[in-house]
């Protein structure tokens, strides 16, 4: 395990996103209302980006080098140059935008207003709104499904995940999560048509079947689970929790094994995994020498 010292105080971290091309991580710190870019090649910070009151999503987007921020203070979704770091846009959303995720095929951003209970759909190039959709509850996270392109959204209050219709803007289906409370984290292993959703009411990561829209598992994790990762490459899924316990688990034959768990660190409840090197990242309030830091992993952290 390493750590890379990061700036600031020693409030709280949000959502992080890597672009593995160029080596760069995008941390947002919430407390200090600001987005850290760290090389992770270099262990390094290079700068920050200021100016984002509440920042809790941050998504970088390769194909575009934009990077995408929720400044849910101000209700906004802000624009970044990755290579200069520059705000290009300032769009509004709905109350309280939350996560982020990247439909490529219509060239839009999905901000989830948690709050709001609605998906605010972004122009990626433009920061032109598009139009929005109310998905009945409070959100989640939200996910774009690349093989079947819809979206995915946790309606927390709900229990559920709502799936939309990118061209419409329409949601088409509701599934039912079972044994589910309040659902809020979410990620997707496309390749084996499956969804992974975090209860963070009761502790459990369950696995939805994305062909038969049901939940086919139920597993304990960390209490309040937050942020979930996917490494498609060594199929590995990582969830984070507010408790600082990180569940680690294979998916083999469309169903998760070999499931452990380590306690990394209080507030360690954010991750992001290189699908490359198979480098998992940990931003946390208090490292090694009490400033903050990101704790690095070369593959799982110890199982």
């Amino acid at each position: 395990m390493a750590q890379v010292g990061l700036p600031g105080d020693n409030s709280r971290f949000d959502y992080e996103s890597l672009d593995p091309d160029r080596d760069l991580l995008f941390i947002a710190h919430l407390g200090a209302e600001e987005v850290i870019e760290v090389d992770v090649r270099a262990n390094r910070v290079m700068r920050t980006i200021d100016g984002l009151p509440g920042v809790h999503g941050v998504l970088v987007v390769p194909a575009r080098q934009r990077v995408y921020a929720t400044a849910t203070d101000a209700d906004e979704m802000v624009t970044i140059d990755e290579t200069t770091g520059k705000v290009l846009h300032r769009s509004r959303t709905g109350d309280y935008p939350d996560g982020l995720a990247y439909d490529p095929v219509h060239g839009t951003v999905w901000t989830t207003n948690e709050s709001g209970g609605s998906e605010t759909v972004i122009d990626a190039d433009t920061g032109k709104v598009r139009g929005a959709v109310e998905v009945g509850g409070e959100a989640g996270n939200v996910a774009y499904d690349p093989a079947a392109r819809r979206m995915l959204v946790a309606v927390q209050t709900r229990n559920d995940l709502a799936v939309i219709d990118p061209a419409t803007l329409n949601v088409t289906r509701r599934v039912p999560l079972p044994g589910c409370e309040h659902d809020h984290g979410l990620a997707l292993a496309p390749a084996d048509r499956l969804a992974f959703v975090a209860c963070d009411g009761n502790a459990r990561l369950l696995t939805v079947d994305l062909t038969a829209f049901r939940v086919t598992g139920s597993e304990k994790v960390g209490q309040d689970p937050d942020v979930l990762a996917y490494d498609p490459n060594a199929r590995r899924l990582y969830v984070a929790s507010e408790s600082g316990w990180v569940t680690v688990a294979d998916v083999r034959d469309r169903h998760l094994i070999d499931t452990s768990s380590a306690h990394l660190a209080e507030d360690a409840h954010v991750v992001a995994v290189d699908p490359i090197t198979h480098r998992s990242y940990f931003p946390i309030p208090h490292g090694s020498d009490d400033h903050a830091a990101v704790l690095v992993y070369r593959n799982a952290p110890s199982r």
